[in-house]
């Protein structure tokens, strides 16, 4: 965070994150002492609600930012509603896949509730509009789908959904420009044009040329930072921040990040230790985010995937977005400190079948 704002007219605000994240400790470990199920039924459908309703008051009364409206302003700081309904999301998704008990999940009383739970803020993100965020709602669905035991056919058939979908835009960008401008909003437009074709428009690639180069050039151990402090990189305190890392630090640099984000399999063993499965799913839902995250937002910067506005978590500079990774780590803990505790059967009848996540 320093090395992307120093010397600009930001510099310093890394000592702000530093600030959140002292802060934000707090409500960390407040979720973690506090017992996780005492979430889960009507208080998860609340929180859900409340969600629902910043978002759609986001629409009314939200602040434009870069022609963005994402943000409720209160006072000097400003709340993303898009990040904080992520947790909500879960929440109710965990919840209603706990009431299942691990059977395998059916088409209408199951994966049609669990689907609109996740539709409705997606679609209400993607009026803001802000595809990366809504995009990740999609990696959470898929991941708790799978680890909920969805028919292996189901999932298939929903991978085959979006697969066909990438495939016809890729393809409508070749074979009918104009139908596929009429299609997309103009910026979503120039970032497929800069994925699929960026030789065809240098300014419109110019930001995710700058960033490969600015990571190639950081080499093994980095270097002096030459596309950072000319400003090529724009955005690089926030949804660049990987670049900075990988430009100032090299290859050693990025893969101690990575390294870094081994949490996230420790978080794999919290869910697979739990005794309730509401705290399986509510972990896997969480792991689901992050890794989706941060394989997008490292991606773009690669080449790898379409440039889109999504933060690095735990790392790119944003309040909401911290507050939001910080209280989800604090509910894996709550998962682990409470493991042990006696289960209560609250989700009905006992299963006819094993609780066992197998696949059909």
């Amino acid at each position: 965070m320093h090395g992307a704002t120093a010397g600009t007219k930001l510099d310093g605000l890394y000592v702000n994150n530093i600030v959140l994240f002292v802060l934000f400790i707090i409500p960390t470990l407040l979720v973690a002492v506090f017992d996780y199920t005492m979430l889960m039924g009507p208080v998860a459908y609340v929180l859900y609600g409340i969600g629902i309703a910043l978002l759609l008051l986001v629409m009314f009364v939200g602040e434009n930012i870069n022609g963005a409206v994402r943000w409720l302003s209160i006072g000097s700081f400003q709340l993303q509603p898009s990040e904080l309904i992520k947790i909500a999301t879960v929440l109710v998704a965990a919840d209603l896949l706990h009431k299942r008990s691990g059977r395998t999940l059916r088409l209408v009383p199951d994966l049609l509730p669990i689907g609109a739970v996740f539709f409705v803020p997606t679609f209400l993100i993607m009026k803001q509009p802000d595809l990366g965020t809504a995009l990740v709602f999609v990696g959470v669905l898929l991941a708790m789908l799978w680890m909920g035991n969805i028919r292996t056919s189901q999932m298939a058939l929903l991978l085959g959904a979006i697969a066909v979908a990438i495939g016809a835009i890729c393809w409508l960008y070749y074979a009918d420009h104009d139908l596929l401008a009429k299609l997309v909003k103009p910026h979503q437009m120039s970032r497929i044009q800069t994925f699929l074709d960026p030789a065809s428009d240098p300014d419109k690639s110019w930001h995710v040329n700058n960033a490969m180069h600015a990571i190639g050039s950081g080499g093994l151990g980095g270097d002096s930072g030459f596309y950072i402090e000319r400003g090529y990189i724009p955005y690089a305190y926030s949804d660049s921040i990987y670049v900075v890392i990988g430009e100032k630090y090299g290859f050693l640099g990025s893969s101690t990040l990575l390294l870094l984000y081994f949490l996230i399999y420790r978080m794999m063993l919290i869910s697979r230790a739990s005794r309730d499965l509401a705290g399986s799913y509510l972990v896997i839902g969480l792991a689901g985010m992050l890794v989706f995250q941060i394989f997008v937002n490292i991606g773009m910067h690669i080449g790898l995937v379409p440039l889109t506005g999504l933060s690095l978590p735990f790392i790119s500079y944003g309040g909401s977005s911290l507050l939001v990774n910080m209280v989800s780590i604090g509910l894996v803990l709550s998962v682990q400190i409470h493991k042990d505790d006696v289960i209560l059967d609250v989700g009905g009848p006992l299963p006819a079948e094993p609780a066992l996540l197998v696949h059909k």
